[in-house]
């Protein structure tokens, strides 16, 4: 029953949204009266006005501090209430607790309320009048400053925080990593996932989101090795999974190679120019099947701009996969995505929900019709297939299909067409 008690009473420590800040306020108050008490000891006084200020301005500042971080504290906890309720709507109901357990959080919130707290009693004790020969407690105020100048940095450092959080790679990492702290907990390792000669495994997971191929081609070279990535920017890195290997068997500086190789909780638009065709066509798709009502024009703009990225494409070199030293020798193959996979990519899903909306897939057929007519003969084909594709899937939606810019289905009945 005592181990019972016991787990219970952790749990609600652990699970506590008010407890980290209850004890930042104490700790506020217990550092108000040592401060107090350290100036009755050396004397009220004892730093000049041009660092703390007269006493009629550090009382003017220190009750502004205290009401201004009052209403910041409020303000900061309704956005998190606000935050939390889009974040159970928008991914699951079941998240709101791993937001609420978060430290950084609570920490911030108990530094605002314990600023305030501060602030107030140091306001207090601040004479204006100097009718008992003393008017400002010099170290309480330039602790309630230090505070104050504190609580901004935080303030700044919080918002940052949790704009990230916020995200979904945020929220997907916050949980994540929760459960990989409890699988580390719970289950003691019995072996490691076998990794083969010459290849490096990733310390941890995420996203490659950046490739230093110069320098991966410096290091082969200095080692007379050839190096195959095994993942490309964008993939998604389980920990202990192999990210590359040497063609011809040799062992690899494993810290070296990760320091060449960049991390994170999420793609980047750099250098992963996948990344915004897939964001135009989560808009794409999003816009179409979206309810309770479709959002068919927002869905036109993003094709819009899938359009002009495909076209502006057409005449650009892709990156090389092999990449060489001065001399002319292989040293480096990195996985890149060939003009097939972008035009998938780009049209592939869209053509399937477009077909199912007038407006889309009459935007479509125009954004087809001009990248067949410009685009280079040998990269015609895959986008021919993708405009087949969108003909057959609108003929069994049975939607009379004319290409149109704007998806109006007007093309046709222009005036001053020639």
């Amino acid at each position: 029953m005592t181990g019972r008690r016991h787990l219970r009473a952790y749990r609600r420590r652990a699970n506590s949204l008010w407890l980290v800040p209850l004890f930042c306020i104490l700790a506020a108050a217990v550092a108000a009266a040592l401060t107090l008490a350290l100036d009755g000891i050396v004397g009220y006084d004892r730093l000049p006005q041009g660092v703390l200020g007269t006493p009629s301005a550090a009382q003017t500042i220190l009750s502004t501090a205290a009401s201004s971080m009052l209403t910041l504290t409020t303000i900061v906890l309704t956005v998190m209430t606000l935050g939390v309720q889009l974040a159970m709507q928008q991914f699951s109901p079941r998240i709101v607790r791993a937001l609420l357990d978060d430290r950084r959080s609570q920490l911030a919130h108990g530094l605002f309320a314990g600023t305030f707290l501060f602030c107030m009693v140091a306001v207090a004790k601040v004479n204006d009048k100097g009718s008992t020969g003393h008017s400002v407690p010099s170290v309480t105020v330039a602790f309630a400053y230090l505070l104050l100048l504190a609580s901004l940095v935080t303030l700044v450092a919080y918002v940052h925080h949790a704009g990230q959080s916020l995200r979904v790679a945020g929220l997907v990492d916050l949980v994540g990593d929760n459960l990989q702290a409890e699988i580390e907990r719970s289950f003691p390792e019995q072996g490691a996932a076998p990794i083969e000669e010459g290849a490096v495994p990733a310390r941890e997971a995420g996203v490659v989101v950046l490739l230093d191929v110069e320098g991966l081609v410096e290091l082969a070279r200095r080692s007379d090795d050839c190096i195959e990535m095994l993942v490309m920017v964008g993939d998604f890195v389980p920990r202990g999974a192999p990210l590359l290997r040497s063609r011809r068997g040799r062992t690899l500086d494993g810290a070296a190679i990760r320091r060449l190789v960049l991390f994170d909780n999420a793609r980047s638009h750099i250098g992963d120019a996948a990344y915004g065709f897939r964001k135009l066509v989560d808009i794409t798709e999003r816009s179409i099947a979206s309810s309770p009502h479709d959002d068919p024009a927002t869905a036109v703009q993003a094709v819009d701009r899938l359009h002009d990225a495909v076209r502006q494409l057409c005449f650009r070199r892709l990156p090389d996969a092999e990449h060489h030293d001065g001399g002319g020798s292989l040293r480096l193959v990195t996985r890149e995505l060939s003009w097939d996979g972008y035009v998938t990519i780009a049209f592939g899903e869209a053509v399937v929900l477009g077909a199912s909306s007038p407006l889309v897939a009459r935007r479509l057929l125009a954004a087809f019709d001009d990248l067949v007519a410009v685009a280079p003969p040998e990269r015609r084909a895959p986008l021919e297939e993708q405009r087949r594709r969108l003909i057959a899937k609108v003929r069994e939606e049975d939607i009379p299909l004319v290409p149109d810019v704007q998806g109006l289905g007007s093309g046709s009945d222009l005036r001053g067409r020639g």
